[in-house]
């Protein structure tokens, strides 16, 4: 059976070629000077993808800035913002000591982050460059670690990380609309490396066997495994919940792949009476919540389960049943944390 992203493809196969050609234009003037790139003060590392939806830019993210921290650098987060209300040229989401906007004026992601990286700057702004300059006048950073950015070549990069998630990898190989590729593949020429998020016990030969041909195509790049940690639970008042005893549960969340978390749960040992999947950066009110309450409830369920990225929106919604977070961290090899470290010395 065919789902609706199956036939978007389907029925975009003609212009994938076209907008493959216009990508592949807009970066030949990034490369010649025809459009600008800006160039910071600071090191600057990208994260960024060339596939449509979510590869695990946010757990990457947060790993590089507390990477970072921990080697005495002063890192800053700049985001584009997706999602998120503010429209000024720099939006504070937070300025390392407190939170300055909500997650409806700062996106989804930033919010999150914000949350999550106590010391750490994180501003958004849909050109990055003022949102970066920011950062490096005002507090002081010094090296920027730009979201969501291997598309956006307007600021110039030490470090470019381009991430694949290793169940989905390159989808059917085709550039949108006829498939799941943001630019031709020869765009990865502009990367430094590559990591395969989300590696499992399942899908780990496929992933060394991708690993293998990004290796015999792009020989001077280094390509690294990022196993996936299992989720963890945690309770409103931020402690964790065991698996073991859990009351009856439905999950609900908006993300971009949400069959990968019902699994993710399922692997923990959670039998659900319920699993709802919304459209990615669903917007949450309180009757959405009120209704999630109500046919879980019907459906036998004690409390919900949603995903660090959903609760930073239905947590500040009133809920009838307890809602607990499931949060992960993306786990790199020793090897993917001296390689940075090593460039930035360099820098």
């Amino acid at each position: 059976m065919k789902t609706r992203l199956d036939l978007l493809f389907l029925l975009g196969r003609p212009l994938g070629p076209v907008y493959g050609m216009v990508m592949n234009i807009r970066a030949l003037f990034y490369r010649h000077g025809i459009f600008t790139v800006h160039h910071m003060g600071a090191p600057v590392i990208s994260v960024g993808n060339l596939v449509l939806g979510g590869t695990g830019k946010s757990p990457m993210v947060r790993h590089l800035a507390r990477l970072l921290q921990s080697s005495g650098f002063q890192p800053a987060v700049i985001s584009r913002g997706y999602g998120g209300t503010a429209s000024e040229a720099v939006n504070i989401v937070s300025d390392g000591g407190k939170l300055l906007l909500n997650a409806a004026q700062a996106g989804d992601e930033p919010f999150m982050l914000a949350k999550s990286l106590p010391g750490v700057s994180i501003v958004t702004g849909s050109k990055r460059r003022f949102p970066a300059a920011w950062a490096e006048k005002e507090q002081g950073a010094d090296c920027l670690v730009l979201d969501d950015a291997f598309q956006h070549m307007a600021v110039a990069r030490d470090i470019n990380i381009v991430l694949f998630d290793s169940t989905a990898l390159t989808g059917n190989g085709r550039i949108f609309p006829a498939g799941p590729l943001r630019e031709p593949s020869s765009a990865l020429r502009r990367a430094n490396c590559f990591v395969l998020t989300g590696t499992t016990d399942a899908n780990a030969e496929q992933a060394a066997k991708f690993a293998a041909r990004l290796r015999e195509r792009f020989p001077e790049k280094q390509v690294f495994l990022a196993r996936r940690k299992q989720y963890r639970l945690y309770s409103e008042t931020g402690e964790v919940v065991s698996c073991d005893g859990l009351p009856a549960a439905s999950a609900f969340c908006g993300i971009a792949h949400p069959e990968r978390f019902e699994q993710s749960l399922k692997e923990l040992g959670i039998s659900l009476k319920m699993f709802t999947a919304l459209p990615d950066h669903f917007t949450y009110t309180q009757n959405s919540l009120q209704k999630f309450c109500k046919e879980a409830g019907e459906a036998g369920a004690e409390v919900l389960i949603t995903t660090e990225k959903d609760i930073v929106k239905a947590g500040e919604l009133e809920s009838s049943l307890p809602i607990l977070t499931a949060r992960f961290e993306v786990a790199l090899p020793k090897e993917f944390d001296r390689y940075i470290l090593e460039r930035l010395q360099k820098k």
